[in-house]
């Protein structure tokens, strides 16, 4: 008798044989953000109204920078992964090829980007 859960009969099916693993990574970063994304939005609430240097003041603690850099990051990969998803499903051809480099950049831009704005205020 085999004691397998389902999960790990599911692990390795399918035609790109990784649907599984792409299924928990984006259950798991929509979780993280679930859990992120309220937290930096109070962050940012506080911040929120202040001038200049009180926004910078803010923005220098830790606490503040971790969780923005994080919610940044996490966001971002989630939106790559579910863009891929997304347009391997409806284009196809060199078309499917542009688009996923377009989404990927977009995310890495956009993540390089931020994550250098929140050191420049940080630090």
């Amino acid at each position: 008798m085999r004691y397998l859960t389902d999960r790990k009969r599911a692990v390795g099916k399918g035609s790109a044989h990784a649907g599984t693993e792409h299924h928990w990574y984006m259950q798991a970063s929509g979780v993280g953000l679930a859990v992120l994304v309220p937290i930096a939005v109070i962050a940012f609430g506080r911040a929120f109204g202040g001038g200049h240097e009180a926004v910078l003041a803010f923005f220098a603690r830790p606490f503040v920078a971790i969780v923005s850099g994080l919610t940044l990051f996490v966001a971002m990969r989630h939106f790559a992964r579910g863009a891929t998803m997304m347009i391997e499903d409806y284009a196809r051809g060199t078309t499917r090829k542009g688009l996923i480099i377009a989404a990927l950049s977009l995310s890495y831009a956009v993540t390089a980007t931020g994550l250098f704005a929140l050191a420049r205020i940080a630090l």
